[in-house]
């Protein structure tokens, strides 16, 4: 028997609003619960799969920037 944990988050956040995104986001990070990356790593993927080829450009040179510090 395997878990579907990508199921499971996109059943879980499937619907949500713009407002339950962002305190789902917000409350992921503020946590710092190791447990909640799987669900952020599914809404990045979410993102990734609808976002234009200049907003993935856009979101990958932020992460680069954001390591350097």
């Amino acid at each position: 028997m395997s878990f579907n944990l990508r199921g499971a988050i996109m059943d879980n956040i499937q619907g949500s609003d713009e407002q339950k995104v962002e305190a789902t986001i917000q409350d992921a990070i503020q946590s710092n619960e190791e447990k909640m990356l799987p669900g952020l790593g599914v809404m990045f993927e979410v993102y990734w799969q609808n976002a234009s080829e200049q907003e993935k450009q856009q979101v990958v040179q932020q992460i680069s920037q954001g390591l350097q510090k």
